[in-house]
């Protein structure tokens, strides 16, 4: 067969095949016959790992949002901070702790590098937690042992001598700081796959040797991926082999920490459970330095598409997403598996069809068999799971599916009218330009911009405005109320409404002007709306910049946006709101409200 690919002109050659790295026998592995049928032990570094790697790290309002949220999804473990490397980590883990945060049934493990001053440091910011855990490591690859530490020879001793000297002092501080408390022992041999195995093995075998693992007593060794070296099945080599030849086997758990440098993190880590190992580490969506750690959402959703439950609530993706996002200040890709906001999108008119017919024939034969469709099997083409097991629509996989070829709207807006609509809005919003475009032909960017105005900003005049409330004038200011539930400095918010015609004034107190103005129409309308998302941006600059808002709103069993656009951003997200509600009104024939 002829050779079509040309060599590289990039200089390949100096790159070391990661067998040149690692001599390892492994011809009578297992690993490939085994199959993964329960969840393993997971272990959240979000707060640690994950945090470390962000441009700009967790404040302690976002640190506690992400620790509550990881506890809501069912995490038993959870790697809170770095708490001698940083004033703020410590204080964090004292509060948690001091605040009762942490359920009885949850460990909350802290890092610390193998120095007596820092090893005392992180043991005091746990006392009083009831079942924390110490995680120790130390580098032990041959570049770090002779490049990095200028140890002499090969460093064996050197590297010994710090593991050990670092795992006495972590008993000693146990032992006279966290009395009673269900102490547990974490050890990383850092740089864990570009280590000799026998060294490995030696180091940790000394480690556990003075720790003395038993039943009741928490240990874990930690054999990070640090940088992801080779393929996923060398990774898997490594772990079975150590897993056979590591003493106290049955009485300590094996931990893995891939990183994501190849792109296989997630591929390492199944293999890895495979080869024997108990836990994994990592972080949702995969956050974490360089190309991140190990994605602990796919990891998980991957098990329970194969029906095994993960033991991990995932239900509400969106709700995650929006946490994570607001967590690490960094957005969730479209194609992100399971999370990603096109996921379940098929652009192809032949994809669309196809699931179409699918979900015709699940409908008709659970009628059939007489139960309820949502328990039929899972067998649909081109969607690995239901995305109503996630908190997804179906109306929303069918008709973004049927937009296709309208994916230039958005783009439209923006480049020509600066609108940078959330990618949720892009979806309901291309909804409304495909019922204007079913005739056909192209729809010009002012085309899509009118269309835009008369959906989500109605003319003013209300003459003109298919909505029932215009907001005409308001005033808010931070005021003391007595109602524990809105705030000790709640906003005070008086508005005008024009209502059919008529110009009517309204106070409200809420958490910011937007909480208040709900609560308006919430106890004088009888709307019950709750808010799920908001977004603003500018548009232009200097004294011509305008505020853009949209704001998600949930009324009842519906979920639809609302946009506004104002000079002044308060009034911008007022009117936001009031677009999304006019537009209910305008499709609920049977919304009458009190006035």
């Amino acid at each position: 067969m002829a050779k079509l690919q040309q060599p590289t002109p990039m200089p390949f050659a100096k790159y070391k095949s990661f067998f040149d790295r690692i001599s390892l026998d492994m011809r009578d592995r297992t690993w490939p016959d085994q199959r993964i049928t329960k969840a393993p032990r997971w272990l959240s570094t979000d707060l640690r790992d994950g945090n470390q790697a962000l441009i700009d790290p967790m404040t302690p309002d976002r640190k506690r949002a992400m620790f509550d949220l990881l506890v809501r999804l069912g995490f038993k473990e959870i790697e809170v901070g770095f708490p001698a490397a940083s004033q703020p980590d410590f204080d964090f883990v004292r509060q948690i702790i001091e605040e009762d945060a942490i359920p009885d049934d949850v460990r909350i493990s802290v890092l610390t590098q193998a120095r007596e001053d820092l090893i005392e440091r992180t043991v005091e910011s746990l006392v009083g937690a009831k079942k924390p855990t110490v995680h120790l490591y130390n580098a032990t690859a041959p570049v770090f042992r002779k490049v990095v530490f200028g140890f002499d020879g090969e460093g064996y001793d050197q590297t010994r001598d710090i593991a050990m000297r670092g795992t006495q002092a972590v008993m000693k501080h146990a032992e006279s700081l966290l009395g009673d408390a269900d102490f547990g022992y974490q050890y990383s041999p850092e740089i864990f796959v570009d280590t000799e195995p026998e060294f490995a093995l030696d180091i940790v075998g000394n480690v556990l040797d003075m720790w003395q693992p038993a039943d009741g007593r928490e240990t874990v060794v930690n054999l990070p991926a640090t940088v992801e070296r080779g393929t996923p099945n060398t990774y898997a080599d490594q772990i079975e082999w150590f897993c056979r030849h590591v003493p106290y086997r049955e009485a300590i758990a094996i931990s893995l920490h891939p990183h994501n440098d190849r792109g296989t993190g997630v591929a390492a880590a199944e293999l890895g459970i495979m080869a024997g190992a108990d836990r994994i580490e990592g972080c949702l969506f995969g956050n974490g330095e360089r190309t991140g750690n190990l994605d602990l959402v796919t990891t998980a959703l991957n098990l329970y598409s194969q029906g095994v439950d993960p033991e991990l609530d995932f239900s509400d993706i969106d709700e995650v997403i929006r946490t994570v996002e607001y967590c690490n200040q960094i957005g969730v890709h479209e194609r992100h598996p399971y999370g990603g906001d096109l996921v379940f999108t098929s652009f192809s008119g032949s994809h669309q069809d196809a699931i179409n017919k699918a979900f015709a024939d699940r409908e008709k034969k659970a009628k059939e068999a007489g139960v309820p469709t949502d328990e039929m099997e899972w067998d649909m083409p081109y969607l690995p799971v239901d995305p109503k097991d996630l908190g997804r629509t179906y109306e929303a996989i069918i008709r973004v599916n049927s937009q296709s070829g309208k994916g230039g709207v958005t783009y439209l807006l923006k480049s020509e009218y600066g609108l940078d609509m959330p990618r949720r809005m892009q979806v309901e919003f291309s909804k409304v330009v495909q019922q204007h475009s079913e005739s056909g032909g192209e729809i010009p960017a002012s085309e899509i911009w009118q269309i835009f105005s008369d959906e989500y900003l109605p003319a003013e005049e209300a003459s003109k405005s298919w909505g029932r409330f215009r907001v005409t004038a308001l005033r808010t200011e931070s005021a003391h109320v007595d109602d524990d539930a809105a705030g000790k400095n709640a906003e005070r918010l008086e508005v005008t409404l024009e209502t059919d015609g008529q110009e009517r004034s309204y106070e409200g107190h809420g958490t910011g002007p937007l909480n208040a103005l709900v609560n308006v129409m919430n106890e004088n309308f009888g709307v019950d709306v709750r808010v799920q998302d908001y977004t603003e941006h500018a548009i232009g600059a200097g004294a011509d910049t305008t505020a853009a808002a949209y704001v998600e709103i949930a009324i009842g069993d519906r979920v639809l946006w609302g946009a506004g656009i104002h000079p002044n951003i308060t009034k911008a997200s007022l009117k936001a709101v009031i677009s999304a509600i006019n537009r209910y009104m305008r499709d609920e024939t049977s919304f009458d409200g009190q006035q």
